[in-house]
């Protein structure tokens, strides 16, 4: 059997070709990975300035009220809420301290009327006037806002004076507009030094000074070498298919990943509806980091881990009798040969061995690796042809869970001829692989299974993985299961 899972019963029209050269091309080679972090510098330095606001703030207490443990734990605890918030990571572009003033003095009363209440609890003589609480919650404010505004100055200061090499990616003219923004503004700490075009090359007559216009792998090489690029800002409509001659964009954040930079997606409109965000843009363009490597510390939710764990395990023991019936009557009905094996793309890219009972015996590797639908073939017997409609077919993949390729929740795994295909053609396909791939998933239970469209698929995958939840893959399991019992058919 060739495509077997739900996503390989559809799209007949998709183009066959070679089963991993394109996959092959964004995988391997390339310059190794740069490790790229951030000076600790001014991480320590926010802490130290939350540290010192706590300890003035504890002058103007009474020496009744100063408590050295009470004290010690109040900073622990401004500086844990603050972490939490992320409060302490530096941003692409410094921020106004405006902005931060609302988490910063929320976590900052919590913190102080928690001790309040501590103390209080402890020993009620020595608790927290109001009018002693106020003043000092009033001065620790007081020196977070006025240094944290000092040290955001600095980092704005230094972004104009050091500005950080940058590629624009998109297509070439929106590229060439975006880059000439970036070039008037220093302020955003970004310098381009060219543009790598996706899509047709602009004409002549633009409005911005043009840059380079880098349409090659190894033109990206040596423009990143020379320049020192440590920053690639991708335009909103980075998901041209590379037609034209210029390099595809599914290979482009593939190769800036390995090459260790930071990646920006910039003008997509698409932000959190919140007053925070309000000052997240680039001269008007909204902006969001975009991940364009894959950290190797990178891990599972732990929640989301032991939910597999936790049912996948027991699944496989209670449906064992099942399973060797769905074997004896595939051995029975088409020879030997019970479980069919295929290479599929996991979570950030990794490729792994899928199950599936068997229900179609491929002609060839070739086969088996590019034909996208066996669902009408006349090969099938009767026997795969239930496994498949009722989706019994899919059951070993509860092994694959439990090894832990595979979560029981998550965007259905592809085959890497198709997600190479796929990642050209459709702007955000790629990013799927962000969280592991599963047995079931939203797209799934909203019906998006079969000969079904591609872009709509990702779009809820994507959607699934931005607003992930450990409720809501038990809600999609618990969908799924009842789905069981009204198989639409494959």
């Amino acid at each position: 059997m060739t495509a077997e899972t739900e996503s390989t019963r559809s799209a007949a029209h998709v183009t066959v070709g070679p089963p991993r050269a394109a996959a092959d091309q964004v995988s391997t080679g390339g310059p190794p990975r740069r490790v790229r972090a951030e000076p600790p510098s001014f991480t320590a330095s926010l802490v130290a300035v939350d540290c010192v606001a706590v300890l003035l703030a504890a002058l103007l207490l009474t020496a009744e009220q100063r408590d050295s443990a009470l004290l010690m734990q109040l900073t622990a605890g401004v500086a844990a809420l603050n972490a939490h918030a992320g409060l302490y990571r530096p941003a692409a572009f410094a921020p106004s301290v405006l902005d931060e003033l609302p988490a910063l003095a929320a976590r900052a009363a919590v913190a102080w009327c928690a001790a309040a209440a501590l103390l209080a609890a402890q020993a009620p003589h020595r608790a927290f006037g109001p009018a002693a609480l106020t003043s000092a919650y009033a001065l620790h404010m007081a020196v977070v806002t006025g240094c944290r505004a000092v040290l955001h100055h600095r980092r704005r200061r230094a972004a104009r004076a050091h500005p950080r090499s940058a590629l624009v990616v998109g297509p070439a003219t929106a590229a060439q507009r975006l880059a000439g923004t970036l070039a008037r503004h220093p302020e955003y700490g970004i310098r381009p030094v060219g543009v790598v075009a996706v899509g047709p090359r602009p004409g002549p007559g633009g409005e911005e000074p043009p840059l380079p216009v880098l349409t090659t792998t190894e033109e990206i090489h040596r423009a990143v070498i020379q320049n020192g690029v440590g920053d690639a800002v991708f335009t909103g409509a980075d998901g041209a298919d590379g037609s034209n001659g210029t390099v595809p964009a599914a290979e482009l954040v593939a190769l800036f990943g390995r090459y260790g930079c930071a990646g920006w997606l910039v003008g997509t409109g698409r932000g959190t509806r919140s007053g925070a965000a309000m000052s997240r843009h680039l001269w008007g363009f909204s902006w969001r980091r975009l991940d364009l490597g894959v950290p190797a510390h990178r891990r599972t939710p732990p929640a989301k881990r032991i939910l597999d764990i936790a049912l996948a395990a027991p699944m496989l023991l209670l449906l064992a009798p099942l399973l060797l019936l769905c074997a004896a009557a595939i051995r029975v009905s088409d020879g030997p040969g019970v479980l069919f094996r295929q290479e599929r793309v996991g979570q950030d890219g990794r490729l792994f061995t899928l199950l599936k009972f068997r229900t179609l015996r491929p002609a060839d590797e070739l086969e088996a690796a590019t034909r996208w639908s066996v669902a009408d073939d006349e090969r099938m017997s009767a026997v795969g042809a239930f496994l498949r409609r009722t989706s019994l077919d899919e059951l070993p993949q509860l092994w694959n869970v439990l090894r832990g390729d595979m979560s029981l929740v998550g965007p259905r795994p592809e085959r890497p001829y198709f997600v190479a295909e796929f990642s050209r053609a459709h702007p955000g396909y790629a990013a799927r692989h962000r969280m592991p791939v599963g047995l079931t998933g939203l797209a799934q239970v909203h019906g998006l299974r079969g000969d079904t469209s591609i872009e709509d698929r990702c779009r809820f995958d994507n959607h699934y993985i931005d607003h992930w939840s450990l409720w809501q893959d038990v809600c999609i399991l618990m969908r799924t299961a009842a789905s069981l019992f009204r198989p639409a058919g494959s």
